[in-house]
């Protein structure tokens, strides 16, 4: 086989090849061979751990008024011109769609000598598991003739700085952990000022050039294969860390850290800061110093602190309680070389509540001149607004919007603490916020696309993607059938849908062979997680004697169930019709086998042993039961307390059953879990239920109020595929005045609840060409398009 870094390939590729060749634009054609190749620091392997920088420097006669280049790298850059930081990537994909960002540089070039630097590090065999890598590498094409100035070849500069090595891969304390190093930095080795446009380089290598870029689809397109993003940056925004909660060994000025003030360390002291962002947050971490020659500085960051970790290992009490606690997490570290205006910004973004800083000074003094973050995390906006007579629900909201938003950086994450990996579980729930809350669906497209490519030959999709190393949940694969058919519901791109139907075939193929005649599942491999419930093996439901589950047979009939849905639509009579065949089968199934008439619930197997809140809210989503028999079993639900609980994750399923068996009036008392989370001082969603044994304080799986305030209380959900309906069925229960508008496709929908003397005014604005239905006790009134008012 051909080896992809050799020179051998280099002189085929120039001459076999087709050169980029321009339109009458100008534009170069990024379906064909870049002009721009992968570069690297010479004398590298590329697959050790390693920073490196980039330099080139070109004379412009006048400011551009549009200066487009493409840019990739791998593993991770930052790109900056003339000082400034202009781009950050590239956004995770895998090497079969690896991304490139297109930035406009123009904003940041001047009239005369300019410098493009870029950062680019390879974190190697500690990088993140949701990190993919071939080799380091750096890739930058000009988007027109006149911009192939730029290009990447042996014109460019890289040296390696040698200050970096990784520092552990763990935090402190057994968890799962895999969200990469902490860095250690030895100022006195560092390359300082690399990437201003004075900075002498003329020492520096050249450059080593490995291939050309080659776009995905090309014959010869081995590596990268590379895809434009279909991203916007991620936000970056100055933040302040607000409070010092403790200081030892030091005496503090009461401004630090709340504004840059300096704090001086002594000679021969240890001195320890505890800083307190307030609430959880993602950010570069920055950290200007001076003096102190040889001394150690660690920064370690932290979610929450600990109560004995030695004798309770991980547990939490109170998130906003430091006092007597145990502190341990990632950490980063720095030796200073003695010099003024040291600075150090973390490569990549940092997850804390709690930073603390040890500094160990030698024989001199030294200044912590500042300590500041920068924030950052994809740039949704909040376009959906809530108003009503409890207080405590936009306290949630506020809660549940900073979760999913701490949880999507380039992609959903199911924590960005510990894992930062896209999960489909999580992302679903997630999704849905992000069209309630924002409407921005980017980030979603981008998640279903990524789900999609992770299938592998029989038929599943992976968890979690993209992920170093491949891991399967089956019915996470049955819940992608759910994503889809969300997308399909909520947002106006069946085209989109359309062209993943086949990869949901291939997941119901695969179930369809752990059928058994009568239609039940037996023997499903791999993981067949549900809910982290306390009593199940490692989040997987019961199974039989005879080796039933409900709960995966239940999953299986609602995925057949959407898939006819959209087949029926979008796809082929033919799949739908046997999607409806085996919807039916299996229905039947299900109440012939796991039904209990005495208790008047659904069993978890059918040995009828053992009931669960879980079999029980799909036997109702499913409409395995309907009706009053539907009402009977949600109250079942809520009062029988030997039902195996839903955790804060699969109360999002139990919530919408509970809707659907007409309890809806009710959803406002079912939110302890999240009240609870409130009082243990989270100011983000927690993991599991299990609030001071939760090893993740931030899962967006949690903020499903963030829609159901929306979809349940204020009632506006969709009533056709695209939203191209609306449905209005409020459920207000003891709430006198409630109102809201949430991002719709064609603009927005708005209500308004107003109780006066037992008669209730409301107010319902729909967007131009959405027709939609008030539901109201019952009764159905029709809703046009613009304003609607009721006296009922």
């Amino acid at each position: 086989m051909r080896s992809f870094f050799t020179a051998t390939l280099l002189i085929c590729s120039l001459l076999l090849v087709k050169t980029v060749t321009a339109q009458t634009s100008g534009q170069v054609v990024l379906t064909k061979q870049w002009n721009a190749y992968w570069i690297a620091a010479k004398n590298e392997t590329g697959r050790d751990y390693g920073v490196f920088y980039f330099r080139k420097s070109i004379d412009l006669v006048a400011k551009p008024t549009a200066f487009l280049v493409n840019v990739s790298a791998d593993n991770r850059y930052k790109l900056f011109v003339n000082g400034t930081l202009v781009s950050v990537g590239p956004a995770r994909g895998d090497t079969y769609y690896w991304n490139y960002e297109k930035i406009d540089l123009a904003p940041y070039l001047v009239a005369g000598k300019n410098t493009l630097s870029a950062i680019v590090w390879n974190e190697a065999e500690l990088r993140p598991e949701a990190q993919i890598s071939l080799r380091t590498g750096f890739i930058l094409q000009g988007n027109t003739t006149s911009e192939e100035i730029l290009n990447t070849n042996s014109s460019w500069k890289c040296i390696r700085d040698k200050a970096y090595q990784p520092l552990n891969t763990g935090v402190g304390y057994p968890a799962y952990y895999v969200a990469g190093p902490g860095e250690l930095v030895d100022e006195s080795k560092t390359i300082k000022g690399w990437m201003s446009a004075d900075f002498k380089d003329a020492d520096w290598p050249d450059a080593g050039m490995m291939d050309h870029g080659k776009p995905k689809g090309m014959a010869d397109a081995f590596g990268w294969m590379l895809v434009p993003s279909s991203l916007p940056q991620m936000e970056r925004t100055a933040q302040r860390i607000p409070v010092l909660r403790r200081a030892d060994g030091v005496t503090v000025p009461p401004s630090f850290p709340a504004a840059a003030t300096s704090v001086t360390i002594p000679a021969n002291t240890t001195a320890t800061l505890l800083l307190d962002q307030t609430y959880l947050t993602n950010a570069y971490v920055t950290l200007n110093f001076s003096k102190g020659k040889d001394a150690g500085i660690s920064l370690t960051y932290a979610e929450a602190l600990f109560d004995n970790l030695k004798k309770y290992h991980a547990r939490k009490g109170n998130r906003n309680d430091v006092d007597g606690k145990d502190f341990a997490g990632r950490k980063d570290s720095l030796i200073s070389d003695g010099t003024g205006g040291q600075t150090f910004t973390t490569l990549y973004w940092r997850t804390y509540r709690y930073v603390r800083v040890i500094v160990h000074t030698k024989d001199e003094p030294l200044v912590i001149d500042d300590l500041y973050g920068t924030a950052t995390g994809y740039p949704f906006q909040l376009n959906a607004k809530l108003k009503t007579d409890d207080p405590e629900m936009q306290k949630m909201l506020e809660i549940g919007w900073r979760t999913a938003r701490m949880d999507a950086i380039e992609t959903y994450m199911d924590c960005p603490y510990y894992e930062q990996l896209q999960y489909i579980g999580d992302g679903r729930i997630q999704m849905m916020v992000s069209y309630y809350n924002s409407g921005d669906d980017r980030l979603a497209r981008n998640a279903i696309n990524l789900m999609d490519h992770s299938r592998i030959a029989e038929g599943l999709t992976l968890s979690r993607h993209p992920s170093y190393s491949p891991q399967i949940i089956s019915t996470f694969s049955l819940w992608y059938i759910g994503v889809l058919h969300d997308y399909w519901m909520y947002r106006p791109d069946s085209n989109f849908v359309r062209d993943k139907l086949q990869g949901a075939r291939t997941v119901l193929d695969f179930f369809s062979k752990y059928q058994q005649a009568d239609g039940s599942l037996k023997n499903t491999p791999y993981w067949t997680f549900v809910d982290w419930a306390s009593s199940w093996g490692y989040g997987m439901p019961p199974i039989g004697s005879k080796g039933g589950s409900s709960i995966l047979d239940l999953q299986l009939l609602i995925a057949y169930q959407q898939a006819a849905e959209m087949e029926s639509k979008l796809g082929m009579p033919v799949f739908a019709a046997l999607y409806r065949a085996k919807a039916a089968q299996l229905k039947q199934t299900i109440q012939n086998k796991y039904w209990d008439p005495a208790k008047k619930l659904y069993a978890d197997t059918e040995d009828k042993n053992i009931f669960s809140q879980h079999a029980n809210s799909l036997a109702i989503l499913t409409g395995v039961v309907k009706g009053t028999v539907a009402t009977a079993l949600s109250k079942n639900i809520l009062a029988d307390t030997t039902l195996t609980q839903c955790t804060i994750y699969f109360k999002y399923y139990m919530h919408l059953a509970l809707v659907r068996g007409g309890l809806g009036n009710d959803y406002l008392k079912w939110l302890n879990v999240w009240r609870d989370n409130i009082k243990m001082g989270l100011t983000t969603w927690a993991e599991i239920s299990d609030l001071p044994n939760s090893r993740s304080d931030c899962h967006a799986w949690g903020s499903s109020p963030n829609i159901e305030f929306f979809r349940t209380i204020l009632g506006i959900d969709s009533y056709a595929p695209g939203f191209t309906k609306v449905k209005i069925e409020p459920h207000l229960g003891e709430l006198k005045t409630a109102s809201g508008e949430i991002p719709h496709p064609n603009g927005k929908v708005t209500v308004a609840y107003t109780l006066n003397s037992n008669q209730w005014k409301v107010k319902i604005s729909l967007p131009q060409k959405t027709p939609g239905i008030l539901v109201w006790k019952g009764k159905t009134y029709l809703l046009k398009a613009g304003e609607n008012l009721f006296s009922i």
